[in-house]
């Protein structure tokens, strides 16, 4: 019995996604990307985009250099790290304190 293959660690997307993903017709990175959540984590795809692009290209049959790499999402405007650091105060992140109360 074959073990479960991750090819995302971010998302846990794994071999049997990218197969399936395929089974249904999605050829391109972006639509696998779309269908399955790949590269949509923390790494933005630096960790799987390669994986999946050369698992496209074998299951296709064209070349790794016909893909194109998939959009990233970067934040909507550049935040400060110490905006997010920052304790209390305007534009802090809530610290998860008194919930449920």
């Amino acid at each position: 019995m074959a073990g479960k293959v991750i090819v995302c660690r971010c998302e846990d997307v794994t071999l049997d996604d990218l197969a399936h993903a395929t089974s249904l017709g999605y050829a391109h990175i972006e639509e696998v990307k779309r269908y399955t959540g790949l590269g949509t984590g923390p790494c933005q795809g630096k960790e799987c985009m390669v994986a999946c692009a050369l698992f496209l290209a074998r299951t296709t049959g064209q070349p790794p250099s016909e893909g194109e790499p998939f959009t990233s999402r970067p934040p909507i405007a550049p935040v400060a790290l110490g905006t997010l650091a920052r304790d209390g105060g305007e534009g802090a992140l809530p610290t998860g304190r008194g919930r449920g109360r």
